[in-house]
């Protein structure tokens, strides 16, 4: 097995300095999902695009979701009939994508008494949700009788079970798949650079952006970027931008804060996912995936720290309440919960309206000085959401410069390179990683797994990797071949952007980053040489996080 060089490099360096040195057509604010989908379908279409990020990539909301692509049954109830046909359609184009990356699942919506669904609206619903995303064959939905749903999950509480719906959704990694659309971007030419801060905007005589001042926060160098159209895609921050660029108007952001919690699988050993009710009439999921169970989410009205958004004890509690009363065998307590995030919706604020009633629609804003802002919308959308701001780009550009340029083709480009084709595919690739890595000594089938679902086929150049390193442990060499691919291919900066959002490891395996963490600092100081001050401020980041991840705070900060 040869080590594969054929994939896409973000080489910070060498996008810093295009970044400092060329005009390009279209920048972009923002390095979320968001920002990341608009950049590919920009490079992909022949614009020449650059793409900025104050802290790491999909470190804000593209990070906190409940990391589903599916489709919004909750949407069909509030009659939002566009949003779920989009976000049907959509989940089965990503899934052809980045199969290893979006994940079908068969969701249970069990029936309760007195709870949000009945019976015949279910059976309704479903059809029409699967009409609506067209779905097909066996994937679309199933009425289950009261013991078919305790034999689909038998935690369940049968004194108080009718039934359920079976149905099809989708599992995703929300941080990976943004860093792979980021490397896809690049791959056409995008210039793509992380810890790079807008601070202002420049105006010409007209009043018109003429160029964004900026700061490295690496190095504290500033420098001035210069495009012909700017987009910000900021998540929370996009009125923060609006902001200092004046453009503030009656549509105005409303944030809302999402919590997830985190159990060891055997704490909460659900078979599949579920989608269940809590007493205040909302629905929240729980979902196994690897070693863990996560369940979420909260949705509550924010107004405090966007730069540091944490679980409370009160977010702790209504998550603990709603699954002891749905499984009432499993008894969890607060101590039982392993890890947890917590993250906030940007959305389009509504008059009079609680934060599950507002819409999860996107909508755009475009200023006087020609800045277009993105706001609301899902996940599942980030690639439509692109098209749209996109031929608002357009729609400028074309009145001043004759372009020649692609229509949106990003349906057709697959995330990853190397590809797999199909989910047939994908496990076939698992089980071929599984007998690889069992011919190293890893008999744990959950290591195949991981690797299959994080990388797809990256994971032979990070095996092939590991040989290199000298440690015993097959684990730990294996680890430390993820950060060295991470740190050259995926622009990793420092240990959270590894242990957060390259591996999700903070999230659903804590015990792997307490046991690793001092070989991957170790390799950092080799990889990054740095100084004794930022070996301290690296260790103080970590300890911060882990808390964060692991702990439940009395407020919010």
């Amino acid at each position: 097995m040869k080590e594969n060089v054929n994939f896409t490099i973000l080489e910070r360096d060498k996008h810093l300095n295009t970044l400092q040195t060329e005009k390009f057509d279209l920048a972009v604010i923002g390095g979320g999902v968001t920002g990341a989908g608009i950049a590919l379908d920009a490079a992909a279409r022949g614009l020449h695009v650059c793409l900025i990020e104050k802290n790491d990539f999909a470190s804000g909301t593209s990070n906190k979701s409940t990391k589903l692509i599916h489709g919004g049954l909750r949407y069909l109830k509030q009659f939002e009939i566009g949003l779920v046909r989009e976000s049907g359609s959509e989940r089965a184009i990503v899934h052809k994508l980045a199969p290893h990356l979006v994940i079908p699942e068969k969701m249970l919506l069990p029936l309760v008494e007195g709870g949000t669904y009945g019976k015949m609206m279910t059976s309704i619903g479903l059809k029409v949700y699967d009409f609506l995303a067209d779905v097909k064959g066996e994937d679309q939905r199933k009425m289950l009788d009261k013991a078919e749903t305790l034999e689909k999950e038998p935690l369940l509480d049968e004194d108080t079970v009718l039934g359920g719906g079976y149905y099809a959704e989708y599992r995703t990694d929300d941080a990976r798949l943004t860093i792979e659309i980021l490397k896809k971007a690049a791959s056409y030419g995008a210039t793509i650079v992380n810890y790079c801060e807008m601070q202002s905007f420049d105006y010409n005589e007209k009043s018109k952006i003429k160029n964004l001042n900026c700061i490295d926060h690496n190095t504290g160098t500033s420098f001035k970027i210069k495009a012909r159209s700017y987009v910000s895609a900021a998540g929370p921050w996009v009125d923060t931008l609006r902001t200092k660029d004046s453009s503030m108007n009656h549509k105005y952001l409303h944030l809302t804060k999402g919590v997830h919690i985190v159990f060891p699988l055997e704490k909460l050993p659900v078979k599949q996912p579920i989608y269940f009710d809590v007493a205040d009439g909302r629905m929240i999921f729980a979902i196994p995936r690897g070693r863990a169970t996560y369940v979420g989410t909260t949705d509550t009205n924010y107004s405090g720290n966007l730069d540091r958004v944490v679980a409370t004890k009160e977010d702790a509690t209504y998550i603990l309440n709603a699954i002891n009363a749905t499984f009432p065998e499993v008894n969890l307590k607060i101590d039982d919960i392993e890890s947890n995030w917590a993250g906030l919706r940007p959305l389009i604020h509504e008059e009079d309206k609680d934060p599950s009633e507002l819409s999860r629609k996107d909508e755009i804003f475009i200023s006087e000085s020609g800045l277009i802002s993105i706001a609301g919308g899902k996940l599942t959308g980030y690639r439509r959401m692109a098209i749209r701001v996109i031929e608002a780009v357009l729609d400028k550009l074309k009145k001043k410069h004759k372009l020649n340029l692609k229509k949106s083709e990003t349906e057709k480009i697959p995330l990853v390179t190397p590809p797999l084709n199909d989910f047939k595919s994908v496990k076939a690739y698992q089980n071929k990683l599984r007998k690889i890595l069992q011919e190293l000594g890893i008999s744990d089938a959950y290591h195949a797994w991981y690797l299959c679902t994080n990388y797809g086929k990256q994971a032979e150049s990070i095996i092939e990797k590991s040989k290199s390193f000298d440690n015993i442990d097959i684990v730990e060499r294996l680890i430390r071949a993820e950060l060295w691919h991470s740190v050259h291919y995926e622009m990793t900066n420092n240990m959270a952007d590894f242990f957060v959002r390259r591996t999700g490891r903070l999230y659903f395996d804590v015990p792997s980053v307490l046991k690793y963490k001092n070989i991957i600092l170790d390799d950092c100081i080799d990889y990054f040489k740095w100084d004794e001050e930022r070996i301290n401020d690296e260790k103080s980041t970590m300890n911060m996080l882990i808390e964060d991840a692991t702990n439940f705070y009395d407020k919010e900060l």
